[in-house]
């Protein structure tokens, strides 16, 4: 197959920044191709918690939130890996939406936009030449005047060009492994609770239709430790605390099998690539204990889509739309992840991790200032 129309926009694949994007920039009157491996709706390794600060926008995209029986979190709750904990209001609150409700919205809202969508199909190449991209993809070729790398905490296109974060040496922001299960278990509405373990820590709140997000994130060599086997692993190290044990043991697994992804990393990552400008998870993440990816991702869709219109509306040059947004995304996101990754680096060291609950029970304060740096304001 090989597509005649040249594109104003084309987006390497569908979670919650590109589909963010694609509606935005269609909205503004131009032609936008989306490409998603999957087919909508589908699950994937997610917290599922979203930041109040992303409510007005996601409304503005003609999500209707509380017709979708979203949670609303006000509390916090943290324990170490012996199950001593602090408890605490949410400074902001949030949400809680599953991404298998919530992006598969979003593809019916960018559908009926104008987007065109190419669901189960690969992007293998991209190329930049005379001011225009050519996308090799699984249904063909394709033109487009920009592109935007929207394909997540790791990709082949990743491998392909070589990226900074995928060839660097091992260490403790860059080989995490991530693993979601949909529960039912008697726990509040309206609290979210990260639970740490012993090189990791998990996450549950409730998402939509009285079922809750159970999702961890841990290092590879715990599993290799557990010979490669999920199940042992949650039974020797997560359940060695006590609030994990009495979830595993006593909730209702809704899946078979979680869902799981390897090679997470949390390293820098560089904005545009090749003239592709990143956003979502392959722009960085943010550790998932500050519990404000969604909000990160949808965030940067907004930025992205204001340099790329003004780009699309001759404006301003290449060159002007990718550093304007590189400026802007540093300014909106560059601290919180510098937060994340000091966060992280305590709670995986077990001392530092147990001195960290003793002063969030002490002084909360300490704690909501953090959380405020890890959040931003409405957009």
């Amino acid at each position: 197959m090989q597509d005649d129309i040249t594109y104003d926009l084309a987006i390497v694949g569908g979670g919650l920044a590109g589909l963010a994007l694609s509606i935005q920039i269609a909205k503004a009157g131009y032609k936008v191709v989306l490409f998603e491996k999957e087919s909508y709706p589908f699950h994937k390794v997610c917290g599922e918690y979203i930041s109040l600060e992303s409510w007005d926008f996601l409304q503005r995209l003609g999500i209707d939130l509380p017709s979708l029986n979203v949670s609303y979190i006000k509390r916090l709750q943290v324990s170490d890996i012996k199950g001593k904990f602090f408890e605490q209001s949410l400074p902001l609150g949030g949400f809680g939406i599953s991404r298998y409700k919530l992006d598969h919205e979003l593809a019916q809202i960018a559908k009926q936009t104008g987007v065109i969508i190419h669901e189960q199909t690969r992007v293998n190449d991209i190329h930049f030449s005379n001011e225009h991209f050519s996308i090799a993809s699984t249904k063909g070729n394709f033109i487009a005047k920009v592109v935007a790398g929207s394909f997540g905490k790791r990709s082949n296109l990743d491998v392909k060009w070589k990226r900074p974060f995928i060839i660097a040496k091992r260490n403790k922001l860059n080989n995490y492994i991530g693993i979601k299960y949909h529960i039912r278990y008697d726990f509040p509405d309206d609290l979210i609770a990260l639970h740490n373990f012993k090189k990791g820590y998990c996450g549950i709140s409730r998402i939509e239709d009285d079922k809750y997000c159970l999702c961890y994130l841990t290092t590879a060599d715990n599993l290799q430790s557990s010979n490669n086997d999920i199940q042992k692993m949650e039974q020797n190290i997560l359940s060695a605390n006590p609030h994990l044990k009495k979830i595993f043991g006593e909730c209702e697994m809704l899946w078979k099998e979680p869902v799981t992804i390897s090679q997470i990393s949390f390293d820098k990552k560089n904005l545009v690539q090749d003239h592709v400008i990143m956003i979502g998870d392959a722009a960085g993440m943010i550790t998932p204990l500050c519990g404000n990816g969604m909000s990160m991702a949808l965030h940067a869709s907004k930025l992205a889509a204001k340099q790329i219109q003004s780009f699309l509306e001759h404006t301003i040059s290449r060159e002007s739309m990718e550093q304007n947004y590189s400026s802007d995304w540093n300014k909106h996101f560059a601290s919180r992840l510098k937060t994340g990754r000091i966060l992280q680096r305590l709670l995986a060291d077990k001392r530092l991790a147990n001195l960290m609950i003793s002063l969030g029970r002490s002084f909360p304060a300490l704690i909501r200032t953090l959380i405020k740096q890890t959040h931003g304001s409405s957009f």
